[in-house]
């Protein structure tokens, strides 16, 4: 994959299991917060995936569309789209009712120092949104950093470890979390819990800042010496098939890849594609923050991308120029300072 339409076509090609659990799915789809990192490849999945199984549930997409391009693109794709300020309780109460609800709105850049806004998005507007589509089955994206950090031969924290979030965002994210939870008990909404860390894209993530600091000819941080990823298409796969799999209470599901990868070994291994020399400075902790999402891949299959494909595509995009998003992921943050 050297261009940004191969990777698009990439992260919207459905698997055999997700077009048929979407074909088994009664409703539209609604997709709040449509416009972020994982949004519209996700949109464009679920359109390609409804696609091909026959069927004519629409995919709604929602954001403030501050990009008409991106909206321009979604709706060439098949993914209908409302524009839409989630805090606006007014435009809110507009938004049309859907079966199926992702909720892929919140904030995490930029929390020091906007800590009102963090709080707002992540656990004022659930409760505002949970009330609105009671009726619906809802997938909540979350976030691994609520858990506390485990050793790193454990193999990670599975969901029955209880949360304990370092950081104003990480707290924010379990706010946002027990807010939903609370309304699922209520309303009786059926609902997953979809704690991810971290998705891979060519244009962003965890090992495409591995590449770009070996690029420049800069050194590697190893505070933070381990990491989990999944590729970008395989979290969103996984986000979608989780509508069949939402209870009350909500059900929790860790994504993520199966392996503790090691920052010194992918940066090793990126710098042999890249042709370059890697230096590190730091030793690494003896914990780290890790899921364990054994649970998913029992219930949706192992990734479809290993994690040799994707050190493969990422040395090749970095070194052949492809685009940046220059969102970096902060993986090295140990104190929860985003």
């Amino acid at each position: 994959m050297l261009t940004v339409a191969e990777l698009e076509a990439k992260l919207a090609a459905p698997s055999e299991q997700l077009v048929t659990d979407l074909a088994s799915l009664e409703g539209d789809i609604l997709v709040l917060g449509v416009g972020g990192k994982m949004g519209p490849s996700l949109a464009r999945l679920a359109a390609n995936a409804v696609r091909e199984g026959g069927g004519s549930k629409r995919i709604i997409g929602v954001s403030r569309f501050s990009n008409a391009e991106a909206r321009r693109e979604l709706e060439e794709a098949g993914v209908a789209t409302i524009s839409c300020d989630l805090l606006n309780d007014d435009e809110l109460q507009q938004l049309p009712e859907a079966a199926n609800v992702v909720y892929m709105a919140g904030n995490k850049f930029g929390t020091t120092g906007r800590e009102y806004f963090t709080w707002a998005m992540n656990a004022y507007l659930p409760g505002r949104v949970a009330e609105k589509f009671k009726t619906s089955r809802m997938v909540v994206f979350s976030s691994g950093n609520v858990y506390p950090f485990s050793v790193v031969s454990s193999g990670g924290v599975n969901e029955s470890v209880a949360p304990e979030p370092v950081g104003e965002y990480a707290q924010s994210c379990l706010g946002r979390e027990r807010v939903f939870e609370y309304f699922s008990h209520k309303n009786g909404t059926p609902m997953a819990v979809y704690r991810l860390n971290y998705a891979i894209d060519m244009r962003y993530g965890v090992l495409h800042e591995l590449a770009k600091t070996i690029h420049e000819d800069r050194p590697i941080h190893l505070a933070m010496g381990h990491a989990n990823m999944i590729w970008q298409g395989d979290a969103n796969e996984m986000a979608l098939r989780s509508l069949l799999h939402c209870s009350t209470p909500p059900e929790i599901i860790n994504i993520t890849g199966p392996e503790t990868m090691s920052i010194r070994w992918a940066a090793q291994e990126l710098a042999t594609r890249m042709g370059k020399e890697v230096s590190f400075t730091g030793t690494e902790s003896e914990t780290a923050l890790l899921n364990n999402a054994s649970k998913s891949h029992q219930l949706f299959g192992y990734p479809r991308v290993s994690l040799l494909q994707m050190l493969d595509w990422t040395a090749e995009w970095v070194l052949s120029g492809g685009e940046s998003w220059n969102k970096p992921t902060h993986f090295q943050e140990r104190k929860g300072k985003f």
